[in-house]
């Protein structure tokens, strides 16, 4: 088995480490622009070891990681998937290169997901829902059944799509928000339903007084 490289060396480079490691690589080291443990070069030197490395991304930002998943294909470097040992995904579910699979996900029939997305821990994505590129669904998120979700999306830690809801590229999903209706405009949404902008909320905030006892 070759080389392991983890591109990003923060505490999700860490997360990545432990599911190689569950995975039966041995010789396991990460790329990163700052001097840290088991440290061996910074990013843009990976040239140097893509003919005796394989490369798995750890980089949480969307689009950081498309950027970098783009550099290191466009220039010949190889770069896989990871799943932890403890996920579920159905054989008929199709996962693109370079995504990570986390601990108690759960990926179901018909499902595709694309390219360097993550799927954090105990999150799930139900029946025939397609998952694009570069998104990231946190901790705990639940995708429903038949659900799209547009390229570099964020859906945050505990957030529900429920069944047969599109949501556009570039959207934030806010922590525990419950989609119940497309979303076609790139922006943040938050609450329960989705249906407000974080803007219109804050904006909603800050006009009404503050009243001290």
């Amino acid at each position: 088995m070759k080389q392991l490289l983890i591109i990003g060396a923060g505490g999700y480079g860490g997360v990545v480490y432990d599911i190689a490691k569950l995975n039966g690589y041995e010789n396991i080291a990460f790329l990163d622009d700052s001097p840290k443990d088991k440290v061996v070069g910074k990013i843009s030197e990976f040239e140097k070891f893509k003919d005796d490395a394989e490369f798995v991304l750890a980089i949480g930002d969307n689009t950081l990681r498309e950027r970098f998943y783009n550099m290191l294909t466009e220039n010949g470097a190889k770069v896989i998937s990871l799943a932890h040992p403890s996920a579920i995904v159905a054989e008929s579910a199709f996962v693109d290169n370079g995504t990570v699979i986390m601990a108690g996900a759960i990926i179901n029939p018909n499902a595709k997901v694309g390219r360097a997305v993550i799927v954090n821990t105990c999150c799930s994505i139900d029946h025939d829902s397609v998952v694009e590129d570069f998104t990231h669904i946190s901790v705990g998120a639940r995708i429903c059944g038949t659900v799209h979700v547009g390229s570099r999306t964020f859906v945050g830690a505990g957030a529900t799509i429920i069944n047969n809801i599109s949501v556009c590229a570039n959207c934030m999903i806010g922590a525990g928000a419950v989609v119940v209706k497309n979303i076609s405009a790139p922006d943040t949404y938050v609450g329960t339903p989705a249906g407000r902008k974080l803007k219109t909320v804050i904006s909603d905030m800050n006009s009404k007084p503050i009243h001290h006892k």
